[in-house]
């Protein structure tokens, strides 16, 4: 009987073995005229991955969440941000970071699994890359064959592809995820270190079936398939027991990622309304544009230390349609939470502010066309891009709201939790960085009458214990 287990286990192991070395350049020999090509013949032997990939938010770009008092369908494929405002009628540009094929309007068919772009993923070559403007489509001069044939398992620059460079660039959306990411130092993430434990995506972001855990907070504030340090670490981890009733109100983050762009910039602010004028591009001393004609004026910042703010796990955000407060600067997503609820903790962010065009006759946020014909970079005409963009996006459609033809421009700002670029542990912020003569953290601004360790009076947390 032992004997049959022992056979047994060997294949197994063979087996095993077999998957994990699989020469794909036997079954995909090629040629290959475009994307869908490829992935028909990934279907010969993947149809149900491609199916569970269908349907998660990699490729439906929503999700069924609930935010405070009301259910709704969020994600790329319809929020509203502060840096380029929506996708609706600027898809081929874009789409260009869908893990899809063809996505150019409205029309996608999100039901065709041959337009799953299996490649984006999976490609170890590191030649592989999409049209900038292309709907998703591949760029002209890769070698789809030897793409195809050299398939494994993701890595960071394959995520990096699209989430390094959200918002149109490096760097400029998250603040904590960039290049520098691909191959960091330990100073720059004590856990992607690549002289270090050279941590994969995966290995914080456990997958299964193609349901890829965590949620960013901008796309889906009210996601529940969030992580966090505790699912590696233990929730009291200093030998200080003064430290570890931090714990109970500070997030891990707080102090152990003391600031974000510690490599490349990132963009800080955006100014819609500075767009237009006959003014030459101005660069500043990193090389980064603080105007551009077609998208008005920015400001970079490296090394920036976060905001910080109560945040319990939920999160609101402005949806399409949403009435606003012009006088107001209009908050599209940000953390819920405050010193009084049990569920809170302290967490740093990165805040984005901005100023973008809304319908001052309707008060709502408007979605400029701004990419492709008649788009406000190729007309430099606001009335023409809110016109075109509004009757692009579904959701102002469904709503029966059209352009106005009345505008303006309205302060916005949009709350993105920052959670990489962790620092060694004898880099992360000490006692007086935050209290005594410390001014890391605004204890007014947080609740408190004063630093918590000197004024005791309204203090109903455990970090003042």
């Amino acid at each position: 009987m032992m004997r049959i287990l022992t056979s047994m286990a060997v294949l197994l192991l063979l087996s095993s073995s077999a998957q994990a070395a699989f020469n794909h350049k036997e079954v995909l020999q090629g040629p290959f005229a475009n994307g869908p090509e490829v992935t028909t013949q990934c279907l010969t032997c993947h149809k149900e991955h491609a199916e569970d990939f269908m349907k998660s938010s990699h490729w439906t770009w929503e999700l069924e969440q609930e935010l405070p008092g009301r259910t709704v369908k969020r994600g790329k494929k319809n929020s509203i941000n502060n840096f380029c405002v929506s996708i609706s009628g600027n898809e081929p540009r874009c789409t260009s970071c869908h893990a899809g094929y063809g996505w150019k309007d409205s029309n996608f068919d999100f039901n065709d699994m041959t337009k799953v772009d299996c490649l984006v993923c999976h490609d170890t070559t590191g030649t592989y890359m999409k049209d900038p403007a292309g709907a998703g489509e591949v760029f002209g001069k890769v070698d789809i064959a030897r793409v195809a044939q050299n398939v494994g398992a993701p890595v960071r620059d394959n995520c990096g592809s699209c989430h390094f460079y959200g918002g149109g660039g490096d760097a400029v959306k998250h603040g904590d995820l960039d290049s520098s990411m691909s191959y960091p130092d330990r100073d720059t993430d004590v856990h992607m270190d690549t002289d270090g434990n050279d941590f994969q995506c995966q290995d914080c972001h456990v997958t299964e079936k193609h349901q890829i855990s965590g949620n960013a907070m901008g796309v889906s504030p009210g996601g529940e398939t969030k992580i966090g340090c505790v699912n590696c670490h233990d929730g009291a981890p200093h030998q200080n027991k003064k430290l570890n009733t931090h714990t109970a109100t500070v997030a891990c983050q707080t102090c152990h990622i003391p600031s974000f762009a510690k490599v490349e910039p990132t963009k800080m602010h955006w100014d819609w309304e500075a767009a237009g004028q006959d003014l030459e591009d101005t660069i500043d001393e990193n090389g980064k544009h603080t105007f551009n004609k077609k998208k008005g004026s920015f400001i970079w910042q490296k090394d920036v230390p976060p905001q910080y703010a109560w945040f319990n796990g939920s999160a609101d955000a402005y949806m399409a349609g949403d009435k606003i407060d012009p006088t107001k600067t209009v908050k599209l997503a940000y953390p819920l939470g405050d010193i009084n609820d049990p569920k809170a903790k302290i967490y740093p962010f990165k805040v984005h502010t901005g100023k973008q065009i809304y319908d001052s006759e309707l008060n709502i946020l408007l979605t400029p066309k701004t990419y492709g014909e008649g788009g406000y970079w190729d007309k430099f005409d606001w009335d023409l891009a809110a016109k075109l963009g509004m009757e692009a996006n579904p959701t102002m459609v469904e709503k029966g709201l059209k352009y106005s033809g009345k505008h303006g421009f309205v302060a916005t700002e949009m709350w993105w939790r920052i959670n990489h670029m962790v620092t060694p542990k004898d880099k992360a912020l000490q006692c007086n960085d935050c209290h005594n003569k410390g001014q890391r953290l605004d204890w007014k601004a947080l609740g408190y009458d004063g630093d918590p360790m000197k004024n005791r009076k309204g203090v109903k947390h455990a970090t003042a214990e």
